[in-house]
């Protein structure tokens, strides 16, 4: 599934070739063909993140709303159109470009009362300068669930996946299974801080990135994480223990994280 840095990039980039224009919208798949029409000829006002939602607002007080979920994919190309490649269950064209959505988990149409009620479910996002971190530690200290899951619920933090989330922990040595309701308030500022910090980094870079001072690999990996993955702490070199947290495996060092 992207995480919260790829679904913030793509906002970036397609409202520099979508917002202020108007649209031409299809449903190549036909999956989405009565929602396309619905919006097609209308004037985009913006595209926005909301952790890893996609919100493309229509002047008629619309918005498309996109969620990849784990198999969702997004391409942008300028024009001319070319056919479509895989099952595209929505084009979006402007005079310039056009945006291709292939495979995602939600895509729909909200109306205004919808798209508030969407934001007002979805936990403060790092990425946003709107964000109140105030809420998600009044959210974790409530809670007795480990803050290696809390801090993957959208409901709580919104844009942090799965690698960042063993990455933050073991820079800020903090054990994924420290209950919330152990977790301070310095130590909840740092999480917050270096998640701000790194998913800034990945939006520029258009890759996760955790060490410092490392550029980009061509490998899935490569050197850009510190631990998810790996066998061996680079800062201790102990071995990395494996943990499944909600279905997911996380990663930690249990010398540089002490174990609740």
């Amino acid at each position: 599934m992207p995480e919260g840095h790829t679904i913030h990039r793509a906002a970036r980039d397609h409202r520099g070739i979508l917002a202020g224009c108007t649209l031409e919208v299809v449903s190549p798949q036909g999956r989405f063909s009565e929602g396309a029409d619905i919006i097609s000829g209308q004037f985009c006002l913006t595209v926005e993140a909301f952790g890893k939602h996609l919100l493309y607002k229509f002047e008629n007080n619309l918005a498309l709303h996109i969620h990849l979920g784990l198999f969702g994919r997004i391409s942008k190309h300028k024009r001319p159109l070319r056919e479509p490649r895989g099952a595209v269950r929505v084009r979006l064209i402007s005079q310039t470009h056009f945006v291709d959505i292939n495979g995602p988990t939600i895509c729909r149409l909200l109306d205004y009362k919808e798209t508030r009620a969407l934001i007002n479910r979805i936990g403060p996002d790092v990425l946003r300068p709107d964000a109140n971190p105030d809420l998600a530690y009044e959210r974790i200290t409530k809670s007795k669930a480990p803050i290696g899951r809390l801090i993957m619920d959208q409901s709580v933090i919104a844009g942090i996946g799965n690698i960042y989330r063993s990455e933050i922990l073991w820079r800020q040595l903090v054990h994924p299974e420290i209950p919330g309701k152990e977790i301070d308030r310095e130590t909840f500022d740092r999480i917050w801080n270096d998640a701000k910090i790194l998913l800034k980094l990945g939006v520029e870079k258009n890759a996760i990135i955790t060490v410092d001072t490392v550029q980009p690999s061509k490998t899935r990996y490569g050197e850009r994480v510190n631990i998810f993955a790996k066998e061996k702490c680079p800062r201790c070199k102990d071995a990395i223990r494996r943990l499944e947290i909600n279905g997911r495996n996380a990663f930690v060092c249990e010398v540089c994280q002490s174990p609740p």
